[in-house]
């Protein structure tokens, strides 16, 4: 799977997480290291966010632990850029 992906390291519960996009509509998943380890290999994992076609788009950490942010297109020819900024709480 093509994706880009932004390591935001350890953050705290409530921090907020903004990402920019420019293009096509795009996947934004945020995801702790479990999870973004299984999806690297294409196994199951579980996120927060999804497809979104408007920027920016926000996402709040759930809980604290190591996150990571990834942007996709679902497969499909998309492209675009994605700026990720990181507000903690």
């Amino acid at each position: 799977m093509d994706f880009a992906s932004s390591d935001l390291g350890h953050q705290n519960a409530g921090t907020v997480v903004r990402v920019a996009l420019e293009g096509n509509a795009a996947n934004v998943k945020l995801m702790d290291a479990t999870n973004y380890s299984s999806y690297q290999a294409g196994g199951r994992h579980e996120f927060y966010g999804g497809g979104y076609d408007r920027s920016p788009v926000g996402l709040t950490v759930p809980y604290s632990g190591h996150w990571f942010v990834t942007i996709d297109y679902g497969g499909l020819a998309g492209s675009g850029k994605a700026a990720v900024q990181v507000f903690p709480s």
